[in-house]
C-alpha cells in the first residue's frame, strides 16, 4: 500500500492545483480558527473539479452538530478528519471517511485504536514534532497518518523511523502563514516518496 500524501490548510484553487500537481493523496481544509480558515463554500469552490481519487478533507476541531451539517452540505467532503472525542457528537454518514484525530499522551492510545487515525502533537497547526519512537509502536496497532512538525527535511527521517500509513503537512509548506508553496509542496512530496521507495 502505496504512502498517503495530504496537503493541509489549502485556501483556494491555486493551492489545490499545486498539490495534485506534485502528487498529493489528499487535500486539506481547515474550519477551525486559524490564518487557513475557509468556509465551506470556499473549499467546494477551491475543488471543483477534482478526481475521486484525490481525498477532500474537512479538518475540524470540536465542531458543534450543526457546524459539522453545513461543512457537509456545503462542501460534500469525502473525510472528516476531527478529535477523537468529537465524533461522539457528530451525526457522519456512512460514506463519509472518519480520520479521528489523537494526540500526543491522549488516552485513547492506551485502548484499541481506530483504523485509520491522525496522529500529532498536543496542539494543531504549531508545527510540533511527535516523538517518532513512541509513535512507531502507535503506527504499528492502525493506519496512522502522521502530523507534525513535518518537512521536507524530515519527512523522509519520519517514513523510515515511524512507518506510517501517510504523513500531513500543513505549516512547513508555505510562504508565510496561510500562504502555500507550489515549489514547497512539491519538495515535499518528492522528499515523502523517496523515503516510501527506500523503506
Amino acid at each position: 500500500m502505496s504512502l498517503l500524501v495530504k496537503i493541509c490548510g489549502l485556501r483556494n484553487a491555486a493551492d489545490v492545483s499545486a498539490a495534485i500537481t506534485a502528487g498529493a493523496d489528499a487535500v486539506g481544509f481547515v474550519f477551525a480558527e486559524s490564518v487557513r480558515r475557509v468556509t465551506p463554500g470556499e473549499a467546494r469552490d477551491a475543488t471543483a473539479g477534482v478526481g475521486q481519487d484525490v481525498r477532500r478533507v474537512a479538518v475540524m476541531r470540536h465542531p458543534g452538530n450543526e457546524e459539522w451539517l453545513a461543512v457537509l452540505e456545503t462542501f460534500a467532503p469525502d473525510v472528516l478528519q476531527t478529535d477523537i472525542d468529537d465524533f461522539d457528537s457528530l451525526d457522519v454518514p456512512d460514506d463519509i471517511e472518519c480520520w479521528p484525530v489523537i494526540r500526543e499522551a491522549h488516552p485513547a492510545l492506551d485502548k484499541p485504536l481506530p483504523d485509520t487515525f491522525l496522529y500529532e502533537g498536543r496542539n494543531s497547526g504549531l508545527g510540533q514534532t511527535v516523538d517518532w519512537e513512541r509513535a512507531a509502536l502507535i503506527a504499528a496497532r492502525g493506519n496512522m497518518i502522521l502530523a507534525g512538525g513535518l518537512s521536507a527535511a524530515n519527512v523522509a527521517d519520519a517514513v523510515q523511523t515511524v512507518n506510517p500509513r501517510g504523513v500531513d503537512v500543513s505549516s512547513a509548506v508555505e510562504s508565510a502563514p496561510g500562504q502555500k508553496d507550489p515549489d514547497l509542496i512539491h519538495s515535499f512530496i518528492i522528499a515523502a516518496r523517496a523515503a516510501e521507495n527506500h523503506a
